[in-house]
């Protein structure tokens, strides 16, 4: 069971990496070698055979985009969350389950999760219902499907195996983006998901508070609280760098056109001077953040099929088509269309921006290495089904 007090050598946001143990072990078992896998994820086999380990939450959400691209499972997060053991998740599902009702659990898991993984923060709001809006601290959103998904799916378990009532949430909205069906994630959750929306929560009636959990014990729960709230006492680290705050904010705003430096600063709660001076702390700029943020998704979007090079170019806050053409083209030296169709007929090895004059290419690696195999996939169905090139 891991201590709540990591060693904090870094401002970098830790977890306790359940879910990339999780990945490995499944990955495992299907014959991969998850030790290229963890490299590129910046993590060894010898960190995550130590359970008491605790590592990065980038590196975790960077192994498990690259362990559903090796297991060609593009639900890999959601599957890892109905298979767990809820009991490895530690003291904070101890004090849940502790807890004497529902709505005790749910504000105890609300106020802990950061403990456990000190990427993600979330607020406990207690009104007409109870929704609880999960915040990204110190790590970039966008680069992450699995690790959300696997939380969101382990978060309705618990509450159902708690209660012994089928739990439902009254509405779940995610800010990434997926096309295709996801019938079978909807139909776990018992209700409608949006992805693409503009805040990450997940909303339960608020009667669901009063439901009492069956495994209640007063006299486990104050000893645990007791040590949580000790390790909840502010941390003088800090945590994370000023970009990914950023990043985080202009996101959501991208497909509205309204991700501009004087808005993205309000949102962060900061005048426009005081956000130019946080930027340039770290060497940046405002535009060159903007930037960088529209080629890592760009990557991401061309990926998905589905969506067209006007979708896309609407996505990334573009009025045209031209203008994310020409963008793209100062990225990487070719045309979206031509990457997109040059990606379906080379070989897999070659990175997208390889050659990029920036040095930016290991922003993209971030996320190319979770997409290569889906889209070596997607090439092959094309070429089977003679099914219409893409738009």
């Amino acid at each position: 069971m891991h201590d709540l007090e990591p060693k904090r050598l870094t401002a970098i946001p830790m977890t306790t990496g359940i879910a990339t143990r999780l990945a490995c072990e499944r990955a495992q078992a299907a014959g991969i070698d998850v030790e290229q896998l963890l490299k590129k994820a910046g993590l060894t086999k010898r960190q995550v055979d130590d359970v008491d380990a605790w590592f990065g939450v980038q590196c975790q959400v960077r192994f498990l985009n690259l362990a559903a691209s090796a297991l060609q499972d593009e639900y890999l997060g959601f599957h890892l969350g109905q298979e767990a053991d809820l009991r490895k998740y530690g003291q904070i599902y101890y004090a849940a389950a502790s807890s004497e009702t529902l709505g005790e659990a749910l504000r105890r898991a609300a106020r802990y999760v950061s403990i456990v993984n000190e990427g993600m923060a979330i607020k406990y709001l207690k009104g007409k219902d109870i929704r609880m809006v999960i915040n990204y601290v110190g790590v970039a959103r966008h680069l992450d499907r699995h690790q959300i998904e696997c939380w969101l799916t382990v978060l309705i378990r618990t509450w159902r195996q708690l209660t012994g009532y089928p739990v439902e949430p009254s509405r779940v909205r995610l800010t990434h983006r997926r096309r295709g069906s996801f019938s079978e994630f909807a139909g776990f959750l018992g209700s409608d998901i949006e992805f693409g929306a503009a805040v990450d929560e997940v909303v339960f009636p608020l009667s669901v508070t009063e439901i009492p959990i069956v495994s209640a014990d007063p006299y486990l729960n104050k000893l645990l609280v007791a040590k949580f709230e000790n390790a909840h006492s502010p941390q003088p680290t800090k945590r994370g760098s000023f970009r990914s705050a950023v990043e985080n904010a202009i996101s959501p705003l991208l497909p509205h056109g309204n991700a501009g430096a004087s808005e993205i600063a309000r949102r962060c709660g900061l005048s426009r001077r005081t956000f130019t001076r946080r930027l340039m702390s770290e060497s940046l700029t405002f535009s060159e953040v903007l930037n960088d943020l529209r080629r890592d998704l760009a990557v991401q979007y061309l990926a998905d099929h589905a969506l067209s090079i006007s979708q896309i170019a609407w996505l990334l806050g573009y009025q045209e088509v031209s203008a994310f053409t020409n963008a793209f083209k100062r990225w990487t030296g070719k045309t979206p269309r031509d990457a997109r169709s040059r990606r379906q007929s080379s070989a897999l090895s070659h990175p997208l921006l390889e050659n990029d004059p920036n040095g930016h290419a290991s922003a993209v690696d971030r996320i190319t290495a979770g997409c290569i195999k889906s889209l070596g996939i997607i090439a092959e169905a094309i070429t089977k089904t003679a099914g219409r090139p893409p738009s």
